[in-house]
């Protein structure tokens, strides 16, 4: 069998693989298994799932070591990175496990009988389920928070379902140690068989979301790869759900006031956010917004002045490198872009130049709007006199993305401002840089097309309620009802016609 070559990028050197690609018979049998393993992993209580979540996390930590030293091989990123990855891979199913002890995920509804204005209304109680066996798509750029051990899956296994997960080409070797993480952590806990699966190659990712067995998709990846996985969802005969994260250009607005403050800093920590991980980040910074006056000037040379100062930039994949140098190439040939390049990258592998690449609002094309995979943005200077206009005029021009972030004093507009990002984006930024999304209750990493397809969240609490449909059980005895919608003590915090109540500490945890 065929098998998708590996390749360490900082040297260019071929790397053992650790499996062949999967073929359609193995995938149909994986999705087979997961669908057999269902009912049971939807029936184990709240807290046996959240146990499960936690001898994950406690995996993770037991074998960072050995997870860290392969992907540092296959992905380029240094170990100081990839090691504070897998802290968030850890923490992600630990935050998942308090989630589901929490239980308000399963926004659980009780309306008794009653007379209403409408009529008589029949007992309705309305909860949360699981879908089933969900497909997991891991993403080049973070081998362990949106990959095998990702908050797809910690999100998946803590609603209830099983999840057969599409292992990125670019580490496969980091993909398969993980997915044996999971299996030892399963084992330990007597999970279903067939709660998690793992495939490998391209073909197998497609039958992987055509097979009738999986009910959802979670995706990290190009808006090319998704919209590829949306056709083959557009040819079941059964639609599915797919929730995709899918591209993004993050722009940035620094108002007059906020570059005449701190022009210096902001220059500085944009660098910083623009090339971390080499610029390889759903969340980077791709268009400033700056004021063409002094202060503007002094932020693109404190900007310009932090970009020599770092020179190890390495991409993931021979893709991704080829894409950056045409990228840049094309920005090159534009007479109305100044191009900025840090020292001179070189190795065997894919190393690359940071760059930065400015140009006047007025001369803002559609062809140089579009996402660059690596350690690039692009300054947009316009007149300082019109900060609220050009914010306007920039994000109506540029599509929707995950984030927008304003710089900006108490003498802007900056509810106007609010607004306007709120419009375009799903979180919302003042100072700071996107880059780094915290795993929190109140955190949205999403947002309108193309940023992604779907109104939900992949990071945070909420990311949950993607692979959970609602049901609504109506007269049904009460010994067949699950304990957070029997009436008394409730384990979960619900609402009970109409009255949101709390949880009762000393219900029975079920």
């Amino acid at each position: 069998m065929p098998t998708t070559p590996a390749v360490n990028p900082r040297t260019g050197e071929a790397l053992e693989v650790p499996a062949e690609d999967t073929t359609d018979a193995e995938v149909r049998r994986l999705c087979e298994r997961a669908a057999t393993a269902a009912p049971a992993l939807a029936a184990l209580s709240r807290h046996d799932r959240a146990k499960l979540l936690e001898r994950i996390a406690d995996g993770i930590d037991t074998h960072r070591d050995r997870l860290v030293d392969i992907a540092v091989r296959e992905t380029g990123f240094t170990a100081t990175k990839l090691g504070g990855e897998a802290t968030r891979a850890a923490y992600q199913f630990r935050f998942f496990a308090e989630v589901v002890r929490d239980g308000a995920y399963l926004e659980a509804t009780v309306d008794h009988a009653a007379d209403t204005p409408m009529g008589p209304r029949p007992d309705l109680r309305r909860w949360l389920i699981p879908l089933g066996p969900v497909a997991v798509f891991g993403a080049s750029n973070f081998p362990f928070a949106f990959s095998v051990l990702g908050g797809d899956t910690a999100s998946a296994l803590a609603a209830g379902n099983p999840v057969v997960v599409k292992a990125h080409a670019s580490h496969p070797g980091t993909s398969a140690a993980s997915f044996d993480v999971l299996c030892e952590a399963l084992h330990a806990v007597r999970a279903p068989d067939g709660t998690m699966g793992i495939v490998y190659g391209l073909a197998a990712g497609a039958a992987l979301v055509a097979d009738p067995a999986v009910t959802a998709v979670g995706f990290t990846g190009s808006f090319g790869g998704g919209k590829a996985l949306l056709d083959v969802i557009a040819a079941r005969p059964d639609p599915i759900p797919f929730f995709g994260e899918l591209s993004s250009l993050n722009p940035v607005i620094v108002t007059p006031s906020a570059a005449r403050a701190s022009g210096v800093d902001i220059g500085a920590g944009l660098v910083a956010s623009f090339t971390m991980g080499s610029g390889q980040l759903c969340t980077k910074p791709g268009f400033v917004l700056v004021p063409d006056d002094a202060a503007g000037t002094a932020l693109v040379d404190a900007a310009r002045g932090a970009l020599a100062d770092g020179t190890d930039h390495v991409l993931l994949n021979d893709g991704i490198h080829a894409e950056y140098l045409r990228a840049t190439a094309q920005y090159a040939q534009r007479p109305e872009m100044t191009r900025y390049a840090a020292p001179s990258a070189s190795g065997p592998g894919y190393h690359v130049t940071a760059e930065l690449v400015e140009v006047d609002l007025d001369d803002l094309s559609e062809a140089m709007i579009h996402e660059v995979f690596g350690p690039l943005t692009v300054i947009v200077r316009y007149q300082a006199a019109e900060p609220s206009a050009a914010a306007a005029e920039l994000l109506d021009r540029l599509p929707n993305s995950l984030t927008v972030t304003v710089h900006s004093t108490d003498d802007d507009d900056n509810a106007g401002l609010l607004a306007l990002a709120t419009a375009h984006a799903g979180r919302v930024l003042f100072g700071g840089f996107p880059t780094g999304v915290a795993v929190s209750w109140a955190q949205t990493h999403g947002g309108p097309w193309p940023a992604t397809n779907a109104s939900h969240t992949s990071v945070g609490a909420t990311a949950i309620r993607r692979f959970l449909r609602p049901v609504t059980y109506q007269n049904v005895p009460t010994d067949l009802l699950p304990a957070e919608l029997r009436d008394g003590p409730s384990p979960v915090a619900r609402r009970v016609d109409g009255i949101l109540l709390l949880a009762d500490t000393d219900a029975e945890f079920r």
